[in-house]
């Protein structure tokens, strides 16, 4: 190579080595710091000298000494041109700094082995990120198996509550014999039966598999509809609020049943609970139609919330927009969650003292 050349390429490496802002150093075949940057002297808090008075070794974390001793081997005896690793050194201050290192090997003229070039990237702080994602993520896991196991304990002891009551209701269909045709006694025979399925729905949060997006199945969404206008139909009677169901009979969703049954059923409940006493009641569920999505709108002309005062508030835990004793602002925060978890999402439209509108949004079967 002309001398020219040579000089280009030295200062080019001169350059690049001195201003590098990750670690750059040159290491002796005896593990001795032969040069470093002003990058390692920031990573690691040595002055150039006290690197030079040190072996790599001294400032290595013990268990990581032999994975890269090993490496370096490998260079040596050309298995290998470079090779890459985290590793942790220890800062001046005594405390870990864990690094990305990359190694190569430089040679002389004659192809043996001159001293190694080493980069060092500090990745302290995405460890502690990576660290901190693990262990939420073991607290989730955690709370999922405990929620599984809440999910078996109360599914099993409201089901033997249920049995009583069925023969409770059959006692009494064989004792009165006109109670049959009390339209009370038929909607909580009803309210029974719907239950029971919403138990046998519960029961699929016990599966491994749950969470799964395979497990979303096309639903007819009517039927949910009806079903959760006919458990709150006494609720309805009692507001004096009027339910217009426009839902299509034909329409399909993806979905979890038993998210679907507690998304209409907390929608259609917060519309009763907070309707309007100074005027004729009512709450409509429509259907819409897009592309990709079934849209279904529940409309109201109840109380409204201050979207300009709550809106960021709206769907989180334990938030409340009325004064009222037996708000526990859990509903929207449950019911968002499970949209969500089935790939759609939830808007909402709403004036004070005007009504609501929310739109949610199923992925079309």
């Amino acid at each position: 190579m002309p001398t020219n050349l040579v000089k280009i390429k030295d200062r080019l490496f001169e350059n690049i080595f001195n201003h590098a802002p990750n670690g750059i150093a040159i290491v002796g075949l005896d593990y001795r710091w032969v040069k470093v940057n002003h990058g390692m002297t920031k990573i690691l808090g040595y002055s150039e000298a006290e690197f030079y008075a040190l072996k790599f070794p001294d400032i290595t974390h013990k268990d990581d000494i032999e994975v890269d001793i090993e490496q370096l081997r490998r260079l040596l005896s050309g298995e290998t041109n470079s090779y890459q690793i985290e590793k942790r050194y220890f800062h001046k201050e005594g405390h870990i700094v864990w690094v990305l290192l990359s190694v190569s090997l430089q040679l002389h003229l004659d192809g043996s082995p001159l001293y190694f070039i080493t980069q060092v990237v500090d990745i302290t702080d995405q460890k502690g990120m990576l660290w901190e994602m693990n262990s939420i993520t073991e607290i989730v896991k955690t709370q999922n198996e405990k929620l599984k196991d809440f999910a078996h304990i109360a599914t099993h002891d409201i089901r033997s509550h249920l049995d009583n009551l069925g023969m409770i209701i059959g006692f009494m269909e064989e004792e009165l014999k006109d109670i049959k045709n009390d339209e009370n006694f038929k909607m909580l025979k009803e309210s029974l039966a719907q239950l029971d399925v919403t138990i046998t729905n519960l029961n699929e949060v016990r599966k491994e598999d749950f969470y799964l997006k395979s497990n979303l199945k096309p639903k007819v969404l009517s039927a949910f509809v009806d079903r959760a206008i006919y458990n709150i139909n006494a609720i309805a009677r009692q507001e004096r609020c009027e339910i217009i169901n426009e839902v299509d009979s034909q329409i399909e969703v993806l979905a979890l049943a038993v998210y679907l049954d507690s998304i209409i059923l907390n929608l259609l409940t917060n519309a009763l609970k907070y309707s309007s006493k100074e005027r004729q009641s009512y709450v409509k569920l429509r259907t819409i139609e897009t592309d990709d999505f079934v849209i279904l709108e529940v409309i109201d002309n109840g109380l409204g919330i201050d979207l300009a005062k709550h809106k960021f508030d709206l769907f989180q835990f334990e938030k409340t927009f009325h004064q009222r004793q037996d708000a526990r602002g859990i509903g929207l925060f449950i019911t968002k969650n499970h949209i969500e978890s089935m790939g759609g999402k939830i808007e909402v439209e709403s004036e004070v003292n005007v009504g609501s509108r929310f739109k949610i949004y199923f992925k079309k079967a």
